[in-house]
């Protein structure tokens, strides 16, 4: 989006015969804005999503090469994506349940660490672990079918919303009247901006290094994480046919450094960080993609729907938050966004219109809870295992193999890694 403009007139403004008119309009293309726009137009709303990139669609992920953009998709996740009807026409040859965690501190003893089973929790498994254009090209081709849904490559130039509804202008000339607007813009959300709505934001100083690896043990269906001195955080996702993804969490002067080592270099690398232990669970790495960074920090917009005196916007996914990864849940979170604001809309009563401020009040209401407690929770341990003192050290490490001999604690962080959705 170029530029943008808010206007809120006394009135609502005439229509011209050019004006198309909608029910939702979704700005956006990620897997957030792709996955509420089909939605929307499945629960029978006149939708059309737009983004620029909305005219090439993702390709399917093919070969032995994962992509780098990984993520990892809790049962709320698959819960939304069963909804849509679009996970059972995931290739699940690329997807790889995991059925146990394993965090370790930063001591490197053996107490020092926290395990969570899913076969302790009672679940078939934690989570699981794919890539974005898995999804991303999945949720292309239901769109493609979806009578109710209209994708627009373009880029929207300007907003102006009344008591009536959201007049969107795009580049391309065309003006779209919708009753509501769906900003899932992204982090630095240019209709948040211009709805004046404030974000709490901290940069963490950290870059995340990324990058897939061939593995020689089999990784066990486990995710690892390792928590080093100094404030980086490792973190292995296991992947299909003995692979597995790495996050790396660290300053982003070593970032730079990470970026220009070779096989050899990581393969000493890895012998060394975390006491070996690395290699001792995943045996030799190969690389098997180029790494790559990108800046971590935290955003937290302080309200999810716009303007506050006649909200006609919604925020979703990262327009709304961003965090950091260490938790692996940040897409999840922005798709538990999409799943409240579906529950709500195809649960409304006849006579509400999809942007009744009631409905999207109550929107509001049940996502701030879940996004505030995640975010206190994620940015705590960042911050905790950040902390170099001896005595800082030693009580957090003690926490974990604390909070490891509790089986009553360990079942409600699976709980809330699980995530609830309710779509009955």
């Amino acid at each position: 989006m170029s530029e943008v403009h808010l206007k809120t007139p006394s009135k609502s403004p005439a229509h011209s015969s050019q004006t198309r008119l909608v029910d939702v309009a979704v700005i956006g293309g990620g897997i957030a804005g792709k996955a509420c726009a089909l939605g929307l137009a499945q629960l029978g709303l006149q939708t059309v999503e737009i983004a620029p990139d909305l005219g090439q669609p993702v390709p399917s992920p093919q070969g032995m090469q994962w992509g780098q953009r990984v993520y990892a998709f809790s049962p709320s996740t698959q819960k939304l994506l069963a909804h849509l009807q679009i996970w059972d026409a995931l290739d699940h040859t690329r997807l790889q349940p995991v059925r146990d965690m394993r965090i370790y501190g930063d001591r490197g003893e053996k107490n020092d660490q926290l395990h969570l089973s899913a076969f302790e929790a009672g679940t078939p498994q934690l989570a699981w672990i794919g890539e974005a254009n898995l999804i991303e090209h999945t949720l292309d081709q239901a769109s493609r079918f979806q009578n109710k849904l209209e994708r627009i490559a373009d880029v929207l130039e300007k907003i102006e919303v009344d008591p009536e509804g959201v007049t969107l202008k795009l580049q391309n000339g065309t003006t779209i009247r919708a009753q509501l607007v769906i900003a899932a813009d992204g982090a630095n959300s240019p209709i948040r901006s211009e709805l004046g709505i404030t974000t709490s934001e901290e940069s963490y100083s950290q870059s995340a290094v990324v990058a897939n690896w061939n593995c020689t043990y089999p990784h066990l269906e486990t995710a690892f994480q390792w928590f080093l001195p100094g404030g980086d955080i490792v973190a292995m996702l296991p992947l299909p046919n003995k692979q597995v993804s790495m996050v790396w969490s660290t300053s982003p002067e070593n970032a730079a450094e990470l970026l220009k080592l070779d096989q050899v270099q990581w393969a000493e690398k890895f012998s060394t960080i975390a006491n070996g232990s690395i290699e001792k669970q995943l045996g030799e790495l190969t690389l098997n993609s180029a790494p790559t960074a990108f800046p971590l920090r935290k955003i937290r917009a302080s309200r999810f729907i716009g303007p506050e005196s006649s909200p006609k916007v919604v925020l979703i996914g990262d327009a709304a938050h961003v965090m950091h990864p260490l938790a692996g849940q940040g897409l999840n979170l922005g798709l538990r966004d999409v799943a409240v604001l579906l529950n709500i809309l195809g649960k409304r009563e006849s006579f509400r219109s999809p942007s009744d401020p009631v409905l999207l009040r109550r929107y509001e209401r049940q996502r701030q809870g879940d996004t505030s407690a995640l975010l206190w929770v994620t940015d705590k341990l960042k911050k905790l295992f950040s902390a170099s003192s001896n005595t800082e050290r030693q009580l957090r490490n003690w926490g974990l193999g604390l909070v490891n001999k509790s089986h009553f604690i360990k079942q409600r962080l699976i709980e809330r890694a699980l995530g609830e959705i309710d779509f009955e």
